[in-house]
């Protein structure tokens, strides 16, 4: 009970939950806007009304994500200078300047070309509105960009020295592209790419199930289903890459999350243990169940690669255990459902059973795709666990630990200010979701 009203703890419970609330809706305007940009880039070719009919019906769940993400997103940064005032100070250089591009670059551009997007059809020609459309897509993936590569800089931070208790930038570029941004930010931007695809293809999945709009949402469902080809291998080509910088520049994080406390001997590989019971007191796990070799594969694939244990680094600097090690699994074991998934319904497409007649008949295949919009949230928000507590203790891998960088608050305000919040994100989320609900079933207007 002491550690509930310890205000570092109050102060990351916080920023937890509101950055695992706003994340659920950025994420989908960053793969929903290049949706739109393709559809309308379709129309604009063929002139066929189906695409235009497209644009208005998705664009209008778009606008939602929008208005609810820059929302939840101003009381998330306002966090970094009432919680977290010593970390802004110390890392401001970077960190802020980065947050400052992601508005003015990014978040303005998007803000710029909204309202043409959103009300300016009939109003400007459709060659405008089709560059506002793209302005507003550039804007999202912007925004994704600079966000990221400021996290990516709290994970491998480059670029300067720091002295006097703050760091000086000597060469923004090498901040910028930190060590873990490649990876952090394509890994991410596929992500949303991912959860689109899978939400559009359960949305329209729902309605194909009920036969109602089926030219409309078959279309979409099968634009879908290709875009799912790409998208879903990519994702494990980027997570095993991820991973491989992650053991490089984060050896304590990989111990952490594949709970492994002892260095293999050269020579022998180390075992990936598909469920485990972490003993934090004795330095090993309670039990576990494991594959011999597979995580050295993993990590250096090198069937004998040596991977550093938790027990190589003191107590003091050894991550969380159990959270990650299990928020790991769901994301990945996730990963490969959706893929499983994509090869279902191409398997089912190439019998040609994904036909206005038949495609309705198809009942498991597209209950799998309703169910594929909330999994694909919970293997990101499983991810982001694995990636910020894995990260622990330190809010700047190495050099500043995390009970450092937060602002001393009495636990009073933080409890009243944490309960708020979780108040308001719950009556937020319930009307948010009313909202979609009578837009998916009212269903396109095809007038």
């Amino acid at each position: 009970m002491q550690e509930l009203v310890n205000p570092v703890i109050l102060s990351r419970l916080q920023f937890a939950l509101t950055a695992m609330f706003h994340i659920l809706w950025p994420v989908l305007t960053v793969g929903l806007s290049l949706f739109l940009v393709f559809m309308e880039a379709l129309w604009l070719k063929t002139k066929h009304r189906h695409y235009y009919q497209q644009i208005r019906f998705w664009n209008r769940l778009f606008l939602i994500n929008v208005a609810v993400g820059v929302v939840t997103g101003i009381p998330m940064e306002f966090q970094f200078g009432t919680n977290w005032s010593v970390f802004s100070t110390f890392g401001g250089d970077v960190f802020g300047h980065m947050l400052g591009f992601e508005a003015t670059m990014a978040f303005m551009l998007e803000a710029s070309f909204l309202g043409v997007m959103a009300l300016g059809w009939n109003r400007v020609s459709p060659g405008l509105h089709f560059f506002a459309t793209c302005m507003v897509a550039l804007g999202a993936s912007l925004s994704a960009f600079w966000i990221l590569a400021a996290n990516s800089w709290m994970q491998t931070p480059t670029g300067g020295v720091f002295q006097g208790g703050r760091y000086v930038v000597s060469d923004n570029l090498a901040a910028i592209f930190n060590p873990d941004m490649p990876w952090g930010v394509s890994h991410m931007w596929v992500a949303c790419l991912e959860i689109t695809v899978f939400v559009v293809g359960g949305i329209s999945a729902w309605h194909l199930k009920k036969k109602q709009h089926v030219p409309f949402f078959l279309r979409s469902f099968k634009t879908v289903a290709v875009a799912a080809i790409v998208i879903t291998s990519l994702q494990i080509w980027l997570g095993d890459g991820s991973g491989l910088s992650i053991a490089k520049t984060q050896p304590s994080k990989v111990a952490g999350i594949e709970a492994h406390w002892k260095t293999n001997p050269p020579g022998e590989g180390a075992s990936w243990h598909i469920v485990a019971w972490p003993d934090i007191d004795k330095q090993d796990n309670a039990w576990d169940l494991s594959i011999p070799n597979l995580l050295s594969l993993l990590t250096t694939h090198s069937l004998t690669g040596q991977v550093p244990g938790l027990r190589d680094f003191p107590r003091e600097d050894q991550p969380p255990i159990v959270l990650p090690f299990y928020a790991f699994r769901i994301m990945v074991g996730i990963g490969f459902l959706l893929f499983f998934l994509m090869l279902w319904t191409l398997w089912t497409w190439r019998r040609g059973r994904l036909t206005a007649g038949e495609t309705w008949k198809q009942k498991n295949l597209l209950s799998a795709w309703m169910a594929a919009i909330p999994l694909s949230y919970l293997a990101m928000e499983a991810g982001w666990v694995v990636r910020e507590m894995g990260r622990q203790p330190w809010i700047i891998y190495g050099v500043l630990r995390t009970e450092h960088g937060a602002t001393n608050i009495a636990p009073g305000p933080m409890i009243a200010s944490l309960s708020v919040f979780a108040i308001v994100y719950l009556f937020l989320f319930l009307v948010t979701m009313v909202f979609c609900r009578r837009i998916i079933r009212q269903g396109p207007d095809l007038q």
